[in-house]
């Protein structure tokens, strides 16, 4: 990784090839399609085929202005074998950004730095810039769009279904359920009212004011849309509204409808599920009109996204033919019927919701006492250990970002626990791996003190993660390197994985990663009230906790084991403390079923974090090291 130097940006797309006919994923069109719209000329574009020869006629579905090669897996850096494509590679060498969301949002970024005046592109990015920004692994809406519609829509093309009616997949689904919810934005008293007035300019008073959905064609919401993509857009003249309007309440307004997918306005979400939606309505038969009526609000996006300017160019650019809005299926009813698939969907979700918990922990502690299970806690190996911080660089101590001298002290402490446990386990040539890593405490500690191994972080924040590569950089190390991507992109070979305060669910998700990785992991976990059941994995853990507590019961366990704040009476702490013990106690063993052994302990000294869990495993089949607590 240290020689590996580079002028431009590098973007990689896989190329799929079967049969040797090349073909692009559906993720790879998705950017493709992204820097077509944006005209965005910042990266060096690589194929990434297994036939890098036939590859060559994907050229047809390349914007022209891009600079494009074709390559094979095996020539690509180290730090973007380890990750799934899409993936991005900045001039540096040493900072990857995968997966597919992370690297769409750098491409807006990317175009805006270069181009500022253009005002589509930045409102690519929603409301607050936060569109898809949430990783997939807490976030139904991010996966549903960058993961699920996608998937489905490739699992359909590779079993194409012969009969009529097409079974539509689960994903579409959901996604014309949520096209035909009512549209709730920051500051919309304003727009409903305008549209109130002009359903009643229409005719319309009665039914308009208290209906869902009305039909009007070339409505507010679609002209407000389109007006707000203007490069340079003139100001909406603001003319108050007549007494009449002002004095309805707001109860009583129409609701304003989905124009694009995340409700009034074009969104980088629409860019991601274009290609997706046109590849799918464009497999299926002209003659399958159930499988369309049952898609009425998802073939009115499909429509109105055609009449944004810029997609029609972009697409061309991109090789994709989109069907003429005409050429659908005319839809009269927009409500699917009691026994569609959509009308299922929704009665399952509304049954498998959780209902909520009452009463406080002694009762689930109890149960769990009579059938013999208590928090235990093992002996801390090293507790006077400590890093030295007086005779290290400044950029390495906690103390350079903008923390109070108390805080300082214990994210001191924490570090001590974690880089100790780190360094027994870690052998010079190992891979490290610091998950959730911030802006870098701990894997700027480890890069330092573990010369011999390689230091990975990763983040999906990217001003927490570009804080850290300045901090790297401003100690010369050679052995790190920065990932911005959720867990699930990282797929790369590693040895040790750390976290600190891995927040709720993300605590399992790293150490489900280090198990299928087979690698050693130090987790401190925090938040243990943002616990539950996820799309990998669902809690209790282990089997002996299962067969003990209902996910209702773990749940309050999770709660109550966020009460250990200093400020809380202490026999409240101490309830805490024992519901924090169990909740890793069920981990610690959902671990050891997959061959580890697993430590439970407490930092030292306790007053370092109320959230002071450690867990320590490794697999069982790796032969016990005798050496001490490392040394800087």
């Amino acid at each position: 990784m240290k020689d590996l130097k580079q002028r431009d940006a590098s973007l990689f797309l896989e190329v799929s090839c079967q049969d040797d006919s090349p073909s692009l994923p559906l993720h790879s069109s998705i950017v493709l399609f992204l820097l077509s719209y944006c005209e965005c000329k910042s990266f060096k574009v690589h194929l990434v085929s297994s036939n890098p020869h036939s590859s060559q006629t994907l050229r047809s579905q390349l914007p022209e202005f891009l600079d494009v090669r074709v390559v094979v897996m095996e020539s690509l850096p180290l730090l973007v074998q380890g990750c799934r494509l899409p993936a991005v590679l900045d001039e540096s060498g040493r900072l990857c950004r995968a997966g597919l969301a992370v690297v769409l949002r750098h491409i807006i970024n990317k175009s805006i730095e270069t181009e500022p005046s253009r005002n589509d592109v930045q409102a690519l990015l929603g409301f607050k810039k936060t569109c898809l920004k949430a990783c997939a692994e807490v976030s139904k809406w991010t996966r549903l769009c960058e993961i699920d519609i996608p998937s489905a829509v490739e699992e359909h093309l590779r079993n194409p279904s012969s009969h009529e009616p097409y079974p539509t997949p689960s994903a579409i689904l959901s996604l014309e359920q949520r096209l035909a919810e009512p549209v709730k934005v920051h500051n919309d008293d304003k727009i409903r009212r305008q549209k109130l007035k002009q359903l009643r300019q229409n005719g319309n008073v009665s039914s308009a004011e208290r209906s869902v959905h009305s039909d009007l064609g070339e409505g507010l919401e679609l002209k407000a849309a389109l007006a707000k993509l203007s490069i340079a857009a003139a100001p909406i003249p603001t003319t108050r509204e007549s007494c009449e309007i002002r004095k309805v309440k707001t109860n009583d307004l129409p609701v304003l409808e989905h124009v694009f997918a995340e409700g009034l306005y074009f969104t980088l979400t629409d860019v991601v599920l274009l290609p997706c939606i046109h590849q799918y309505l464009s497999s299926i038969d002209s003659h399958a009109a159930s499988t369309l009526q049952s898609l009425p609000h998802l073939l009115g996006w499909y429509s109105r996204v055609q009449k944004v300017p810029g997609v029609l160019r972009a697409a061309e650019t991109c090789g994709i033919k989109l069907i003429v809005p005409d050429k659908l299926l005319p839809i009269i009813d927009g409500t699917p019927a009691e026994n569609s698939p959509a009308g299922h969907l929704e009665q399952e979700e509304e049954t498998s919701k959780q209902l909520p918990f009452v009463g406080g922990p002694r009762p689930t502690i109890t149960k769990l006492k009579e059938s013999g299970i208590e928090a235990a806690f093992s002996d801390h190996p090293c507790p006077e250990w400590s890093i030295p911080w007086d005779s290290l660089p400044e950029a390495i101590n906690p103390t350079e970002g903008k923390m109070s001298n108390i805080r300082t002290v214990r994210k001191r402490q924490q570090l001590n626990n974690l880089v100790a446990m780190v360094t027994q386990l870690a052998k010079p040539g190992c891979t490290v791996v610091d998950f959730c890593s911030g802006t870098g405490h701990v894997g700027i500690v480890l890069a330092h003190a573990l010369p011999q191994c390689q230091v990975i972080l990763i983040e999906n924040k990217e001003e927490s993660l570009i804080r850290a590569h300045v901090r790297s950089a401003e100690l010369g190390l050679e052995n790190i390197g920065f990932i911005q991507a959720n867990l699930d992109y990282f797929t790369g070979p590693f040895h040790v994985g750390v976290a600190l305060h891995a927040c709720g669910v993300a605590t399992d998700m790293v150490m489900e990663h280090c198990i299928q990785a087979r690698a050693a992991f130090v987790i401190s976990p925090c938040c243990y009230g943002f616990i539950q059941n996820a799309v990998k994995f669902t809690f209790p853990r282990s089997k002996k906790f299962q067969d003990t507590l209902t996910y209702k019961e773990h749940m309050i366990l999770c709660r109550f084991a966020d009460q250990t704040a200093l400020q809380l009476p202490p026999e409240r702490r101490l309830i805490g403390k024992q519901c924090m013990g169990l909740v890793d106690l069920d981990r610690s063993w959902s671990a050891e079923s997959h061959g580890y052994r697993v430590r439970v302990m407490t930092m030292e000294p306790e007053t370092c974090s109320p959230k002071n869990n450690m867990l320590v495993g490794r697999p069982s089949w790796e032969d016990d090291r005798t050496s001490t607590c490392g040394s800087l």
